[in-house]
């Protein structure tokens, strides 16, 4: 039985999921805003939301679970500046909008994830 089985694999392996979603939380959490396909951008929406619910409760273990996951820029600008936009706000952090152009190699559909004003 496959219940409460609910990750995305993104037809990779464990190593190369985990670093793509750390890639592109980095770059989401740095510009605010990333172009990319759907899949990858609910993998990455999944991951940053946890991490803004982390980095809200404002100690030192929240920062170095944070620092554990991202780089030390990404950490310090979660940490400090966009944490403290979230504080009254319990989650749906980010939002993913669809584009309707496609991407040119493979014609796959584009989604934007940035995160919320």
């Amino acid at each position: 039985m496959k219940h409460l089985n609910k990750k995305i694999t993104l037809h990779r392996k464990r190593d190369q999921r985990r670093a793509l979603i750390k890639v592109m939380a980095n770059n989401l959490i740095l510009f605010e805003s990333t172009k990319t396909t759907p899949a990858r951008a609910k993998a990455t929406q999944r991951y940053v939301e946890r991490l803004i619910s982390r980095a809200k409760k404002q100690d030192l273990t929240a920062y170095r679970y944070i620092l554990a996951r991202l780089s030390k820029k990404a950490t310090n600008k979660l940490y400090y500046e966009i944490a403290k936009n979230y504080m009254d706000r319990n989650g749906g952090f980010t939002r993913i909008v669809k584009l309707a152009e496609r991407r040119l190699k493979d014609k796959s559909p584009l989604v934007i994830i940035q995160l919320v004003k």
